[in-house]
């Protein structure tokens, strides 16, 4: 697959088959993960592949309240605004990004293939999500989809007894992402765009260009 196309059509593809992902399938993907930098060539990640129903059947209830806290509090506003007026725009996206993320808790259990993703040493993730990209990218090229979502950390300590992590070793929890053969199709994803939230030299400073479509795939 041409990287472009990958950058450009791996975004979160949170409604997948139940499907198995093939061993050899789930080896590439991991191979190209840690290929990537990380701070000081460290390599001080470690990524745990789920795919037993118990320990899903576990999780899935604390994913399910973490995310009934994300929505009670960070978007609550933003949820609040978009049921006064369902008809606006934003509204109509937020609900729509709405609407995914309870899929994906609603269906946890069900994901054929789940990675958790720690770091040790560099709680900013900087030597981590590098990583976990390179992750996604490789999943896209197989035909994979993926969604990176971060609910667990409202469980985190629930989440390391379930998953056996050494709670006194320095592990800080980065992700999860979730893997599956989407049902529906890949695709740009519409964004603000990039002229619209990049600066020059100073905060605010015009960036010197635009681009109002993407350049991907008829732009140059």
């Amino acid at each position: 697959m041409d990287i472009r196309e990958a950058l450009y059509t791996t975004r979160a593809m949170r409604r997948v088959k139940p499907d198995p992902i093939p061993q050899d399938v789930q080896k590439r993907i991991l191979d190209a993960a840690i290929r990537a930098p990380s701070g000081g060539n460290t390599q001080g990640w470690r990524f745990l592949f789920v795919d037993s129903p118990e320990i899903k059947a576990k999780l899935g209830p604390l994913y399910r309240d973490g995310l009934g806290t994300v929505f009670g509090s960070i978007y609550k506003d933003r949820h609040d605004a978009a049921q006064a007026d369902p008809e606006a725009e934003e509204s109509k996206q937020f609900m729509k990004m709405y609407k995914s993320a309870m899929w994906l808790a609603d269906n946890f259990e069900s994901y054929p293939l789940l990675l958790f993703a720690f770091c040790q040493g560099d709680p900013t993730g900087a030597s981590l999500f590098p990583g976990v990209w390179s992750a996604m990218l490789a999943a896209r090229a197989e035909g994979v989809g993926t969604a990176m979502t971060s609910v667990m950390l409202f469980h985190q300590k629930e989440m390391f007894e379930i998953l056996g992590v050494p709670q006194d070793e320095g592990w800080s929890f980065g992700c999860t992402i979730t893997f599956g053969y989407p049902t529906g199709r890949w695709g740009v994803a519409p964004r603000t765009p990039a002229h619209e939230v990049a600066f020059r030299n100073q905060w605010g400073e015009d960036i010197g260009f635009e681009i109002p479509e993407p350049l991907w795939p008829d732009g140059k």
